[in-house]
């Protein structure tokens, strides 16, 4: 018996979705490459693509037109959320890895409930029973475990915080607070974690150019991110907890 493939269950299904998929092969190649800047080497564009095809079927199928949002915005969100559902299911990470940033969050909770400002360094390290070189390494280690930015601040649970089709005025309720939460902590940043955040999300440079744009080293810069992102995590707890 020959098995059929989910693109043929979807081409008897909703023929009039094919044209969406064949127009939109070239954005699943983009944003796996621009996915693939953001990863290891050792993570294989190929893969990305693969799983995100499948994001993008989905997507074709699921569509409904008049609902605000254009197919590309929709189907884009879709095959960023099947890569890296993909990239989930075969983590790179150690345990050990993954343990450590959720120490660090933690660690930044914690001092800052005490003080009422941004946690430094040195307070972190000591909390942790490190030295400012160990804890900059474990921030260099737990930085490549970072992929996307709802992604770095929450993994899975992102998924429920991004705009859907069809949300219910709860949903919609919950991700506008969400936003407005993510806002109100990211403001609270120290201006340098502030700034490598905007230039790496917002205008999108890699962590080369952001260390030409502030005169740091990009293993700084990586220091950087991985420390702000740790922060959002520990100031917003309370949507993951």
């Amino acid at each position: 018996m020959t098995m059929k493939s989910p693109l043929h269950d979807y081409r008897e299904g909703r023929p009039q979705a094919e044209d969406l998929v064949a127009g939109h092969v070239d954005l699943v190649r983009r944003i796996a490459h621009h996915l693939a800047a953001r990863l290891p080497s050792s993570v294989q564009i190929d893969d990305l693509i693969q799983s995100g095809m499948l994001g993008l079927i989905e997507a074709a199928r699921q569509f409904q037109d008049g609902q605000g949002a254009t197919f590309a915005t929709y189907a884009g969100i879709r095959i960023r959320g099947a890569m890296i559902d993909e990239l989930r299911h075969s983590d790179w990470a150690p345990r050990s890895v993954h343990r450590n940033s959720r120490r660090i969050a933690e660690a930044v909770r914690t001092i800052e409930g005490r003080e009422g400002r941004a946690a430094e360094d040195r307070e972190i390290a000591t909390l942790l029973d490190l030295s400012i070189s160990q804890y900059h390494n474990m921030l260099r280690d737990t930085a490549g475990t970072h992929i996307l930015a709802l992604d770095d601040l929450f993994g899975a649970d992102a998924d429920r915080l991004l705009p859907t089709q069809g949300e219910t005025p709860v949903e919609l309720a919950e991700q506008q607070q969400f936003r407005d939460a993510l806002a109100d902590a990211i403001d609270g940043l120290p201006e340098k974690e502030r700034l490598v955040l905007a230039l790496y999300y917002d205008e999108e440079l890699n962590l080369r150019e952001i260390g030409v744009v502030l005169s740091l080293t990009e293993s700084r810069v990586s220091q950087i991110r991985s420390q702000a992102v740790h922060r959002l995590r520990a100031r917003l707890q309370d949507w993951i907890g």
